[in-house]
């Protein structure tokens, strides 16, 4: 390509651009916007907009049915409607201010764009809303007039000698309106539908007293109202210049169908973001109620109601123990737990509410209701909600629409998609936002599972019965001996096999046998896959009950422990219930493996006393990061956890894990 062509091209690309720059319909929304908004000035003008939207309204809309009727020949009335006529100091200077830039001007999309900047630099000072209406209303003045002549010339003199000023007969005459009767048409729609975009735009305006973050439709709504305006005000300077066409009997005419798609895209826009405000609203306002709901003491039926049903209509329960419908009313004057989950709830994650269930079964005080979470049911997620449904031998909630409250009990409630319990008293008040944790930790020891309750447990210090306890026989009877117990375990079968051979040995030592001194091991990992998940749950379960309490000893320990869940070796010593330390692989196995070292000492200070302060020795020549990994459980978790080793802050990382655990929910109990 020569440098003489090339230069050619890059000219004709110039000015194409240029002329693009000033028509409208090239334009994208960001190059309309950036052009409008230097002739805004943000102002604190006070201006009644909408009593002159009103009047605006008004004459327009009989305005254009006065058009309707003398294009289509019929005398259809609208007196039956009263209008609403506000006492108004009307801005008639403005007015025709804004008229005479409207007024005679050829048909050119440039143009047209050039009309509507100047009008909008006119109007600089004020609201954008207010922009359309001013314009809008100077349009009506003189649309309204023509038509009020159209109409009343036949029998009045003063208004035909008026309309032939205004040359109305050019339009208004059998033969005229037989020639113009389709543009007449299509204006007169064009403005129909353009006071509808603003009606819209002020229905709009009423919403913005709501947060924008309550309402986030509204703030996407409103970042557009500038251009809306534009193609507003635009449409009404390309319909007042086709009327000029029109009236002058001009060869040339105003193309309005671009102004027509444009309008109607933005219609449809309007009324779909205000449905979504207006939605969004609804859902705002549902939500403090609720909240307000939940502070007040109310009726647990009613309250429950309005968390699943809202406005629908209450559907009955599913008793798992008669394997029938019951109503909801069957709730009234109970305690309820309502045990809140996802659809991929796990066999051994509703086991852990059956010694609930089989407490409270002969107590008619309390009821277990359970709510499955579902953002959007199928075929497949009600066949799994069936076979799930049949395991549970309490209320459960059949439901195949959204919760009502999901949101609420996603924020307030932080459900995460883990099972969870919120426990209301007979009044509808929360009494624990999520005592599932305090369930599988503490088991029905913890009943009724208030927020008192956890309290008063979190001040015991002897947590390990809590844990393992209730899942091994031979652990219940070492612990009610009294008697130390190895808990021990990691990932690691080479450090297991290390750690049992030299614990062993401490165990059978004569020195330690001879003081009395009985000790038993216990290796997690040697038991099933159930009990090492159940184990571990265990420990996750007593941390997040503990963790938005004050930081003590059994907080600490709890900790280490699940710092210690991944890691190549651990062990916890107990005696009996209690904790005597709890130690990472590499520390505990040099312990217990250096025996010989520190047996003696034994005898005058005591097995406990000597463990820890040997352990404690080969603590602080150790050097190791501490990690914690936090599973997904509902509830609030902490922003910040102390290091249960040292007294820093824990730095935060973030894993994600997947055990491709498909048919979980499908196990047998």
């Amino acid at each position: 390509m020569s440098v003489i062509t090339s230069s050619k091209l890059s000219l004709k690309s110039l000015l194409q651009g240029a002329d693009n720059e000033h028509n409208p319909l090239t334009m994208s929304d960001e190059q309309i916007l950036e052009q409008i908004y230097s002739t805004h000035v943000h102002s604190d003008t006070k201006f009644d907009v909408a009593s002159l939207f009103i009047l605006v309204e008004n004459t327009l809309r009989r305005s254009t049915h006065i058009v309707d009727n003398v294009v289509q020949g019929s005398h259809a009335s609208l007196e039956h409607i009263d209008d609403k006529i506000p006492q108004f100091n009307s801005p008639l200077c403005t007015l025709k201010q804004i008229s005479s830039e409207m007024s005679c001007k050829p048909p050119s999309e440039e143009i047209a764009h050039k009309t509507t900047l100047a009008i909008l630099n006119k109007l600089s000072n004020y609201e954008w809303d207010a922009k359309a209406v001013l314009t809008l209303a100077a349009f009506a003045l003189e649309y309204s007039e023509f038509w009020f002549l159209a109409q009343y010339q036949p029998t009045d003199p003063l208004a035909k000698s008026i309309a032939i000023l205004k040359r109305v007969p050019v339009l208004t005459k059998p033969a005229a309106l037989q020639k113009y009767r389709q543009p007449i048409v299509e204006l007169n729609s064009l403005v129909k539908a353009t006071l509808q975009v603003i009606e819209l735009l002020f229905e709009l305006e009423k919403l913005t007293t709501y947060n924008l973050k309550d309402v986030p439709a509204l703030a996407d709504a409103i970042e557009q109202v500038p251009v809306d305006v534009y193609w507003a005000i635009i449409t009404i300077v390309a319909v007042v210049t086709q009327i000029d066409c029109l009236t002058t009997e001009s060869e040339h005419k105003q193309e309005l169908s671009p102004y027509g798609q444009k309008i109607n895209i933005i219609l449809s826009k309007l009324r779909k973001q205000i449905t979504l405000c207006k939605q969004q609203i609804e859902d705002v306002e549902y939500q403090r109620k609720l909240s307000k709901i939940f502070q007040t003491p109310t009726e647990i039926v009613e309250v429950f109601k309005f968390l699943i049903f809202n406005k629908e209509a209450p559907q009955p329960l599913y008793d798992g123990a008669t394997k029938t419908t019951v109503d909801i009313s069957v709730l009234k004057k109970k305690n309820v737990y309502l045990f809140i989950s996802s659809i991929d709830i796990t066999v051994e994650e509703i086991s852990v509410l059956r010694p609930v269930y089989e407490h409270i079964k002969t107590n008619d005080e309390y009821k277990i209701v359970w709510i499955p979470i579902v953002e959007q049911w199928t075929e497949q997620l009600r066949k799994k909600f069936e076979i799930l449904k049949s395991k549970m031998p309490w209320y459960v909630v059949q439901h195949f629409g959204s919760i009502a409250g999901y949101k609420y009990i996603k924020e307030e409630w932080h459900f995460k998609k883990k099972p969870m319990v919120v426990v209301l008293n007979p009044q509808g008040k929360v009494q624990h936002t999520n005592a599932f944790h305090l369930i599988q930790a503490h088991g029905i020891r913890a009943f009724p599972f208030t927020s008192w309750n956890e309290e008063q447990i979190n001040r015991e210090i002897n947590w390990v019965g809590s844990v393992v306890g209730g899942i091994h026989s031979d652990v219940n009877n070492w612990i009610k001996e009294q008697k130390y117990i190895f808990f021990y375990g990691g990932n690691d079968r080479e450090w297991i096999q290390q750690f049992t051979k030299y614990a062993t040995a401490l165990a059978t030592d004569p020195i330690l046998k001879g003081a009395n001194i009985s000790i038993e091991l216990f290796c997690v990992e040697k038991e099933d896959k159930s009990f090492v998940k159940r184990f571990w749950s265990g420990i996750e379960s007593l941390f997040v009950t503990k963790v938005h309490k004050t930081v003590d000893a059994v907080t600490q320990e709890v900790q280490k422990m699940l710092s210690y869940k991944n890691e190549t070796g651990w062990a916890l010593l107990s005696k009996g219930p209690a904790v005597v330390l709890s130690g990472h692989g590499t520390t505990i196995l040099k312990t217990v493996a250096e025996f010989e070292k520190w047996k003696e000492v034994v005898i005058k200070k005591g097995f406990e006393f000597t463990f820890k302060e040997y352990h404690d020795k080969i603590v602080t020549t150790t050097h190791r990061c501490s990690h914690l990994e936090l599973p997904n459980v509902a509830g609030k978790l902490p922003e910040t956890i102390k290091c249960p080793d040292c007294p820093r802050t824990m730095e935060i990382y973030i894993s994600y894990k997947c055990c491709h655990n498909e048919n979980t929910g499908n196990a047998t109990p």
